[in-house]
């Protein structure tokens, strides 16, 4: 049972992304030993998590303005808000875990770098993770966004 009395969603810590990554590194190095030859990383998908990243910053920023009602936006639901906060949190695990898998593909590849096809797998696990890097960034700032600002107003004043 949560010390919270209203059992409020506790926030993502640091502690939680760095454990998933530190799998995940575990988990590529023994994907890496147990699979026959190198595991072929696609280059697609880089691109496609720097779109999901994209997407995230830029959903956060307008969640951001509009839980704080700046002008000219419209309130939000707080379905909504409650549905980007599960999107963000579940973005978050996903992006740490697959970093930290994709930087355990890479490690074994280091000292094989002059063959060119482990210099490719190598740059595009690497890019891969910092891809992946860039989208946890992006879910811990979604989470952030929809944090409700406390209020400073009086009692008296209208909401």
């Amino acid at each position: 049972m949560p010390d919270d009395p209203q059992e409020r969603l506790a926030p993502t810590g640091w502690r939680l992304p760095t454990l998933l990554t530190v799998c995940g590194v575990l988990l590529g190095l023994l994907v890496d030993q147990v699979v026959a030859g190198i595991p072929m990383v696609p280059w697609s998908a880089v691109p496609t998590l720097l779109l999901l990243a994209l997407a995230e910053l830029f959903t956060g920023s307008r969640t951001r303005r509009r839980i704080r009602r700046d002008p000219g936006t419209e309130p939000m639901e707080p379905i909504s808000a409650a549905r980007l906060l599960a999107l963000a949190k579940a973005s978050a695990v996903l992006a740490a875990l697959a970093s930290g898998v994709f930087v355990g593909l890479a490690l074994p590849l280091v000292e094989t770098l002059a063959l060119p096809v482990h210099r490719e797998v190598f740059i595009n696990s690497l890019g891969t993770a910092a891809a992946s890097g860039l989208l946890l960034a992006a879910a811990l700032y979604l989470e952030r966004a929809c944090r409700v600002p406390d209020d400073d107003r009086d009692d008296d004043a209208s909401p």
